[in-house]
């Protein structure tokens, strides 16, 4: 099932429960893989601290104790927000108040992952990690503090994290058992999620009509929207009867700026902007006062064409490298502009 929607899901569970596979399944779905544990770590290299599992859990405990028990969550909640992601899993929750912090975000759903304790020992001791326990006893020892037996309500907590899930996924056979269960479990926090925003709609559509597109340097699709009706769609591609540079290649031309800097561009398409609003004119429907969604900001020439033909409004997923000139036109001409996420798009050859 293809999800659609914007889809946050936090990971918590005992020690090796096998929380890294459901992390590895959903990147391979297309999340953005977080981890609190990260910016632990993070945070103890910053400050010279050797990367054991007691060290971490130490540090873990006294930040959450003199900067909120949601600290180290916060930190990811902000990298989400200003990055703008819509498919992120995040991993290594461990005390309940990360989960009250996490839940500020849109479409936030907890996951535990457990086990029984023999199958996890055996996980351990077969991957070898230099931080896991390497005895049963040292294992049971560690496990308990995991769960936070002994500690203090800043500490390690994940029984009681475990308690708060949404959905539970229990991993104690193979691991095409447990992929099989993963992709149900996608499944069904996918159903939960709440519908889509009507921006999150039609740019959904617009990389569909992407696809489309016939130079792959960026396959880009448009959308141009009245009154929440789809009015005409376009993709980037040759104009009709020449060839494609899929077929034959690229036409690059090196542009000098103003500034003396240089960027180069494929000049042997046309825009997926441009096709779009060729194909109202072709089709004879107006498209004044009309929103128009695309995967970065508009060339200058697209701008141009865009101003000209009375789009009030533009969506683009990301930025343009070069579309510094299109928003100060945009600016002048009253046309808003809208860009979902603060991040230049990369792309090849750039």
């Amino acid at each position: 099932m293809l999800c659609q929607n914007k889809m946050i899901i936090g990971l918590t569970g005992t020690l090796g429960s096998g929380k890294g596979m459901l992390g590895d399944y959903f990147r391979k779905k297309g999340f953005i893989y977080l981890s609190l544990s990260d910016e632990l770590r993070e945070i103890a290299r910053e400050n010279s601290i050797i990367l054991t599992r007691e060290n971490l859990q130490n540090l873990g405990n006294k930040l959450r104790q003199e900067k909120g028990p949601g600290f180290l969550a916060k930190r990811v909640v902000d990298k989400i927000n200003n990055q703008k992601y819509d498919k992120v899993i995040i991993d290594g929750i461990r005390n309940p108040g990360e989960i009250e912090e996490l839940k500020a975000l849109k479409s936030f759903s907890l996951v535990s992952v457990d086990s029984p304790q023999e199958i996890r020992f055996r996980r351990l001791v077969t991957r070898n990690r230099e931080s896991d326990p390497k005895t049963w006893e040292d294992f049971l020892r560690v496990d308990a503090r995991d769960q936070g037996f002994g500690e203090s309500s800043s500490g390690q907590a994940v029984l009681r994290c475990m308690i708060l899930a949404d959905f539970k996924i229990s991993n104690e056979s193979s691991q095409e058992e447990f992929e099989k269960k993963a992709e149900e479990l996608y499944d069904q926090i996918d159903r939960k999620s709440p519908r889509p925003t009507w921006d999150e709609y039609f740019m959904e559509i617009s990389r569909a009509v992407a696809r489309r597109a016939t130079c792959n340097r960026g396959r880009a699709g448009c959308v141009i929207v009245k009154d929440k009706r789809i009015i005409v769609t376009g993709y980037v591609g040759s104009p009709k009867g020449l060839p494609h540079c899929d077929e034959v290649g690229h036409q690059m031309k090196t542009l000098t700026h103003e500034d003396g800097s240089q960027s180069q561009h494929c000049v042997r398409t046309t825009h997926a902007e441009q096709n779009a609003i060729c194909q109202a004119a072709k089709i004879g429907v107006s498209i004044d006062r009309s929103t128009l969604y695309c995967n970065m900001t508009p060339c200058s020439t697209c701008a141009k064409m865009i101003i000209n033909a009375g789009i009030i409004k533009v969506v683009c997923d990301k930025k343009y490298h070069a579309g510094k000139e299109s928003e100060e036109m945009f600016k002048k001409a009253g046309v808003e502009l809208e860009i979902l996420k603060d991040e230049v798009l990369a792309y090849k050859n750039q």
